[in-house]
């Protein structure tokens, strides 16, 4: 881990675990003033200068914590802003990708949208939104354009495909939170004289819920480092699905082995799991991602998978 890498963790770290259990209208305040929707901005041109790697991080404590502020979004919203040379608004600015609610619509003070390559900037008083919410209980609004842009640049950022890598990193921190939860409450509650962790049963379970948490964490990291050498849209269809998956498996695991304490507003796991169930559907369901990868896949063919697979992965760890 780089030293940069390391303090912003930290930074992070420290502030996310002082918002955790906070609503948005204490952690979202604190989170801008903080500054992270500049992380994927150049130096240059007044950010951190962050790659990717650096957001799924930031992402994952995010999710480890439970974090219920606007992040992923703005920290996209201002790195597509930046690359397209338009100058970032004032206040919190969030993404519209086709298709999809847009998260914490009602709140923000512009919007940007990506459609037939070209990336839109659009004031609040521009937008209509009819207002919905997440599992989690978080802001997810549909929105209807009802004025002209701001300011508009060609893109070729597919806003679906990033929306897509910012759910799997915060699914990241979650599950891993999940799991955390339940290894505590497994070895705390006794049942027949002995803790529910002894039982071969709850054991093969922890298991195979351990796989699922590993697995989206190394699919999130892998598609990060796709996205740092360029193209990553196999790598982002991949790691989508693969977190897809791993809520299936793991979200009913956590809530078997916590029995009826897991279903209560006041015990900590509804906070994590809830918006794993969220996160599942938005920027593409897991039938959506696996259609998409599989046709990536038919058009390479069997040789031309393993050359592509192989051809990547020398990309990502060559020297630099």
């Amino acid at each position: 881990m780089s030293v940069s890498r390391q303090l912003l963790t930290e930074m992070a770290e420290g502030l996310f675990g002082d918002l955790a259990g906070q609503d948005f209208t204490m952690a979202g305040p604190r989170v801008a003033e903080a500054g992270f929707a500049a992380l994927l901005v150049p130096e240059d041109a007044g950010g951190f200068g962050g790659d990717w790697g650096d957001l799924f991080a930031v992402l994952r404590l995010a999710g480890l914590f439970a974090l219920d502020a606007p992040l992923a979004e703005p920290i996209i919203a201002h790195h597509l802003l930046a690359q397209a040379g338009i100058a970032a608004p004032d206040g919190l600015v969030t993404i519209a990708a086709e298709g999809q609610r847009v998260p914490w619509g009602r709140h923000a003070d512009a919007v940007v949208a990506v459609s037939g390559g070209v990336l839109s900037l659009y004031a609040a008083d521009a937008c209509a939104f009819d207002e919905g919410v997440s599992p989690a209980g978080e802001p997810r609004d549909a929105v209807r354009f009802t004025g002209g842009a701001v300011a508009s640049a060609p893109c070729s950022a597919d806003l679906l495909a990033l929306g897509a890598f910012a759910r799997v990193a915060q699914a990241a921190g979650a599950l891993d939170a999940a799991f955390a939860l339940t290894i505590g409450h497994v070895n705390d509650r006794v049942q027949f004289g002995k803790p529910l962790a002894k039982f071969q049963a709850v054991q093969q379970a922890l298991a195979g819920f351990s796989e699922e948490a590993a697995a989206v964490n190394v699919a999130g990291q892998a598609a990060a480092a796709a996205l740092d050498c360029g193209e990553a849209g196999f790598e982002i269809a991949a790691a989508k699905l693969r977190a897809n998956l791993a809520i299936d498996a793991g979200v009913p695991v956590a809530h078997r082995l916590h029995g009826a304490i897991g279903f209560t507003m006041e015990y900590a796991l509804n906070r994590f799991t809830r918006r794993l169930m969220g996160w599942h559907s938005e920027y593409g369901s897991d039938a959506f991602w696996a259609e998409r990868l599989g046709a990536q896949v038919a058009r390479m063919g069997g040789k031309g998978l393993w050359h592509e697979m192989t051809a990547r992965s020398d990309r990502q760890i060559a020297p630099a």
